[in-house]
């Protein structure tokens, strides 16, 4: 029989994979794992020989996704695999649509010497707690590190050619440095770029930290690049050396990456969330329900003020006015109330939206198809306002729930999955805030929509901010990532509203409904549009 698979004979295709198995069957009994290859075997038993090679790729795919505790392939491993597999061929209408609350987003840990992303469960630290450690708190800025670090080494500007025409075109590629390669440094040391972030350990003095060490800045001649630069934000710090002092001649952000590029490199593991083991950017017939379901449609409202009269007015409006065509979901961003949290705002909270869930029954083709997310501000009723923030409590919505069964209440921030596309939204009025605390504030103010979203983006983080300007619980930091860059970031925010394209990424901002003229955002999946709308006054 020849070698060749293109001059097989008619019928020597199934001998051939019986010879297969059996070489299999004889180096699986030596290694051990009988029972890997015996509930293989009667797995794979209902496939067809046509579809037999694509699923055993599959299959193979899985277990080499998975943490193996040993260099033998146990059963667990392979069930884990078929099972996986198994889900991915069998898509139901629960992959669809999912809200995923920030304490149940995965954590996943950068590990520098395997170079890929491990889940907690196979690491040495501890399940996350509110009531967090030194540790925590430690690793939280340490996590941040390293996931631009990795990103950044492996940018075009920072990577070596792999062709080399001349000795020199390796040298002409931009190289890391670390604060630790700086210091002790007795002579000067010229044109270095160190990765670090920035702090102010003494009043009106700044410095650059990063896991080696930290060294003190002189901005007096730096220039900074389009961004937001705040204390805690981390930069790319380009300029010499001398004297104990680290001397700025400019200022850039870790160069973002998109998506895809991201997904190259670590495959389909789901960094975002929700029921599916793998990534749905990997599905096939989630893309196609995507691009079938032309109708699908989200609508952004954020400062819902339920306590206001007018406010309910125009909701009704607005319900009227798409009671023909029901949006797919309305997103209602708190606050929920115009007066700030006090001892009175349960009960009228209660109030308020048993109002608006009387005025959403009032039209039934919209209690009946759309679906509605509610995600609190940071004055509605809670605990404090440390991120991310719990739903709003049981007993202040279970009538409203019970009135209006399509209706979920869930943690800000909070992750939406519609078929494969990821969507981040953030209640925080976070523009003017990172303004505030600027090091350097923007020469152009009528561009600070860019400047803010670049920043997000660049800095994998909703809040590159100082812990004291925006508290987080430092165990669950990293529910505030932005990694990988989603499909659709929104960021409720007082500010005006605005939409900005970044690294293949919309970010969205609807802007504070009632101070906005009534003004919110409607997306379509689709087509990835974004209409901004407004309701006219009465």
């Amino acid at each position: 029989m020849s070698s060749n698979p293109a001059v097989l004979q008619p019928g020597t295709e199934v001998a051939v994979w019986t010879s297969f198995v059996r070489f299999v069957l004889a180096w699986l009994r030596i290694l051990g794992v009988w029972d890997a290859l015996k509930y293989l075997t009667e797995a794979l038993q209902s496939i067809s020989e046509v579809e037999l090679d694509n699923v055993i790729e599959n299959v193979i795919d899985a277990v080499e996704k998975q943490p193996l505790s040993s260099n033998m392939i146990e059963q667990s491993t392979v069930e884990a695999a078929v099972q996986e597999c198994s889900q991915a061929s069998d898509e139901t209408i629960e992959n669809v649509f999912n809200i995923i609350g920030a304490f149940d987003i995965p954590r996943y840990i950068y590990n520098s010497e395997r170079k890929k992303f491990l889940p907690l469960s196979i690491t040495n630290l501890p399940a996350p707690n509110l009531f967090g450690t030194a540790r925590d708190k430690a690793e939280l800025f340490r996590e941040r590190y390293c996931i631009l670090q990795q990103r950044t080494h492996r940018h075009e500007l920072f990577t070596p050619s792999a062709v080399v025409v001349h000795p020199d075109d390796r040298r002409s590629k931009f190289q890391l440095k670390t604060v630790e390669s700086l210091l002790g440094n007795t002579a000067k040391v010229g044109e270095v770029i160190v990765l670090g972030m920035i702090t102010q350990l003494k009043e009106g003095k700044f410095f650059l930290e990063d896991p080696t060490g930290v060294v003190q800045l002189d901005l007096s001649k730096a220039q900074f690049h389009s961004g937001l630069y705040t204390e805690s934000s981390f930069v790319l710090a380009e300029g010499w050396y001398e004297d104990e002092v680290f001397h700025v001649n400019a200022f850039g952000f870790p160069p973002t990456e998109p998506s895809a590029t991201t997904r190259a490199f670590y495959g389909n593991v789901n960094f975002f969330g929700g029921p599916s083991s793998a990534s749905v950017k990997a599905s096939a017939k989630l893309k196609q329900l995507e691009d079938e379901n032309e109708d699908a449609m989200f609508v952004f409202l954020s400062d819902v003020w339920l306590d206001q009269a007018e406010v309910l007015e125009k909701l009704h409006t607005m319900f009227s006015g798409y009671s023909s065509a029901p949006p797919t979901c309305f997103f209602f961003c708190g606050n929920f109330s115009s007066a700030p949290y006090g001892k009175s705002q349960l009960q009228s909270l209660k109030g308020s939206l048993k109002a608006l869930a009387d005025i959403i029954c009032e039209h039934p083709s919209i209690l009946k198809s759309s679906r509605f997310v509610f995600v609190p501000g940071p004055e509605d009723p809670g605990p404090g306002s440390i991120l991310p923030r719990p739903p709003l409590a049981e007993n202040i919505t279970e009538e409203f729930r019970q009135l209006v069964p399509f209706s979920v209440f869930t943690t800000n921030p909070c992750r939406i999955q519609y078929c494969t596309q990821e969507i981040i939204i953030f209640r925080e009025d976070l523009v003017n805030k990172m303004c505030r605390n600027c090091v350097h504030f923007p020469s152009s103010n009528m561009d600070i929509p860019n400047h803010f979203v670049k920043t997000i983006l660049s800095q994998s983080h909703l809040t590159p901010l100082p812990l004291y300007v925006s508290p987080v619980y430092w165990a669950y930091d990293y529910s505030l990532r932005v990694y990988p860059v989603p499909d659709m970031l929104v960021i409720a925010d007082k500010y005006d509203p605005f939409t900005v394209t970044n690294t293949d990424c919309l970010c969205i901002n609807p802007g504070s409904f009632p101070r906005s003229g009534f003004s919110f955002k409607v997306f379509y999946p689709s087509n990835k549009t974004v209409e901004d709308s407004k309701l006219q006054g009465l």
